[in-house]
């Protein structure tokens, strides 16, 4: 593939700053200077070491530290400046803001106070609100980019039966699926917002593994294989007779398809069975709910409600007080978009939110069943981009 194949058009860029710009202006704030890595690609196509100083009026100018050829390459903006120190900004923006919007959620302290001393008597406040509400609805080139995704995720679902194999670790397992999806085209990287939350590509475990959790927020965690990285996989063999879970984010030229399937040695019980139906199930239910302009937080109460009625609702999304209180949440560039499917959230769907919507059943010691699907809004409800089998396999 030729790399440029791979570059956010300038028209693409244009209209996302176009419309950040828009925001600036009804928030009040004067421009927002952006440095996390994913609003940087969202803004400016490039990823490099750079901040990107945004006006609510005029030129954008992107300033990068390391590596300004690269980013001269990837981003199709006009304007951008290579610098060596962070005290070069105030000279190169010119016009120094009144209020000045940073991504409080991300950014560290440090460089908070750094920028504070760069800028004195401004007023700094957190753009990140604006930023992610922007980044939720998708526009038709990053529907497409998922799209692309989802079909990659799909392709590696048809692989996972070729490396299920008896006696195998869940880490040996892991592993193959993991390469056939770099095969398959995958960036080997899952961003995610959420401070200090780390993923690699998803989590692959069997049996009694895939219902320990971890400090992830996400009904799954498993055991990993240390105290250093407490989830995913580990070297306890894949057994007949349980669940084995596959849970991998396909993430394709930036953008992210998240999924799962549920696959099994020779068979499972038919109370597995049973549960996993239950959950097929209540995503038909939600599918049909999740119109524009209904809360995110009245889809969680119907998936909960609807697995109470299943006889489901002890299981559903974890286990007591361990329980996580959420069914679906948005992807796009990173994991963790908006909106949440969780409870209490009052954000409204909009026509082409992508949302990965999980309904599973976690059963301490036996495993856990469930299905996930990376799905567009449509005026209609959801319409899934993966479309691999539901059904649990038997290899």
């Amino acid at each position: 593939m030729d790399i440029k194949a791979t570059y956010t058009p300038l028209s693409e860029i244009n209209d996302r700053i176009r419309r950040l710009q828009q925001a600036l202006a009804a928030a009040g704030m004067d421009a927002a200077l952006l440095m996390q890595s994913a609003d940087l690609f969202y803004y400016s196509g490039t990823v490099q070491q750079a901040y990107l100083h945004v006006p609510a009026e005029g030129e954008p100018v992107l300033m990068v530290r390391k590596d300004a050829d690269r980013a001269r390459a990837e981003s199709p903006l006009a304007r951008i400046v290579e610098i060596d120190r962070l005290q070069e900004i105030p000279g190169i923006i010119r016009t120094v803001p009144g209020v000045l919007g940073l991504e409080l959620d991300v950014i560290s302290a440090e460089m908070y106070l750094k920028l504070v001393e760069l800028f004195p008597g401004i007023k700094c406040v957190d753009v990140s609100g604006l930023v992610r509400l922007q980044r939720a609805v998708k526009s038709a080139y990053e529907v497409e980019k998922i799209r692309q995704a989802a079909a990659l995720a799909d392709q590696l679902d048809a692989f996972v039966p070729e490396a299920l194999k008896p006696g195998i670790s869940e880490l040996e397992f892991s592993g193959r699926v993991e390469a056939e999806a770099r095969r398959l085209g995958h960036q080997g990287l899952i961003r995610m917002r959420l401070w200090g939350a780390d993923m690699f590509y998803g989590h692959i475990m069997a049996g009694d593994s895939a219902g320990v959790v971890s400090s992830l927020s996400s009904p799954t965690g498993g055991p990993g294989m240390s105290p250093a990285f407490p989830q995913g996989g580990s070297l306890k063999p894949i057994r007949p007779g349980e669940p084995v879970l596959v849970d991998i984010a396909f993430a394709y030229m930036g953008y992210l398809a998240d999924h799962t399937r549920i696959f099994a040695l020779g068979g499972l019980p038919d109370e597995l069975l049973r549960a996993h139906q239950a959950m097929l199930d209540v995503q038909k239910t939600v599918m049909a709910a999740a119109v524009p302009g209904t809360p995110a937080g009245k889809l969680y109460d119907l998936a909960l409600g609807r697995a109470t009625e299943l006889g489901y609702e002890k299981n559903f999304m974890g286990v007591g007080k361990k329980r996580i209180r959420f069914v679906g949440h948005g992807v796009g560039t990173e994991m963790d978009e908006f909106p949440f499917l969780a409870k209490g959230q009052t954000l409204a769907l909009a026509e082409n939110m992508i949302i990965a919507l999980e309904p599973k059943l976690i059963f301490p010691g036996k495993g856990v069943v469930g299905i996930e699907n990376t799905h567009l809004v449509t005026k209609a409800g959801l319409v899934s981009l993966t479309t691999a089998p539901e059904e649990i396999i038997i290899v």
